[in-house]
């Protein structure tokens, strides 16, 4: 397979976006590291599963995101990083006056200054193999902004200049890293929140996802955590050589408006 004998690290990944590119990852041969917070029997069951549907070797590995020394013991622990895949993140919304002190940390933390520790920690690791690929899940509030969302914004739009960053040191070695920009991706949180929003407005099911939930997502449809993680898989492989330090949207037009 493709990626037999990589190794990807991929944070915040037992539900959702982090998953379906874990999925992919997986799917393309490599080897994968999972990680969340958390310390539960079914987050290491889900590793077990994952390597043996796909034929790989995976490990749990917990891990506080928003601590920067938890963050760069995930690298340390996991011993290989070919692949690192930032993609941790938390979200709050409030206006910039009422914006909780401890929430904007939080997310700071977690969203933009983790990516910091893991790639720091991974580099010299991926210069000792010859080879790496360092892949950011930013957002299309990476490129653009939405009122209340000030932390966030701010997170992603950090994550985006901190790649180009990243890319332009390793410039002249086989080591790339780029961003993923999702608009709305349907994830089993999205998933959840589609009867509250149908209840609120009134609206069938249909109408709520094309009127409110996809108000500026021009497709009006999802994107998928599965094609988010086919692009990251693409961003592994040799046709993406010479593509570091830029950003793929995955939002159905939504920054092109």
């Amino acid at each position: 397979m493709r990626l037999s004998g990589k190794t990807a690290i991929i944070t915040g990944s037992t539900s959702g976006i982090g998953l379906g590119i874990a999925e992919e990852l997986a799917q393309a041969g490599a080897d994968v590291v999972l990680n969340s917070f958390t310390d539960r029997d079914e987050d290491y069951a889900l590793a077990e599963d994952l390597g043996q549907r796909h034929g790989v070797s995976t490990r749990y590995i917990p891990a506080d995101m928003s601590q920067g020394e938890d963050c760069r013991r995930l690298i340390r622990e996991a011993g290989r990083c070919d692949i690192l895949v930032n993609n941790a993140g938390i979200q709050h919304v409030a206006g910039i006056d009422e914006f909780p002190v401890a929430r904007w940390d939080a997310v700071i933390a977690i969203n933009l200054t983790s990516a910091f520790h893991t790639t720091a920690e991974a580099l010299p690791l991926m210069r000792d193999a010859g080879w790496g690929r360092v892949i950011n899940i930013a957002s299309a509030h990476g490129l653009t902004a939405s009122p209340y969302k000030s932390a966030y914004v701010a997170a992603k739009h950090g994550v985006v200049g901190l790649t180009k960053v990243t890319a332009l040191e390793t410039a002249e070695e086989p080591i790339t890293c780029n961003a993923i920009c999702p608009g709305y991706v349907l994830t089993p949180l999205v998933e959840a929140q589609i009867p509250d929003q149908m209840k609120k407005h009134g609206m069938d099911r249909e109408t709520v996802i094309r009127e409110v939930m996809l108000e500026r997502q021009p497709s009006k449809a999802f994107a998928t955590a599965q094609q988010v993680g086919g692009t990251a898989v693409f961003l592994c492989s040799p046709a993406a050589d010479q593509i570091t330090g830029t950003t793929i949207s995955i939002d159905g037009g939504w920054t092109a408006l």
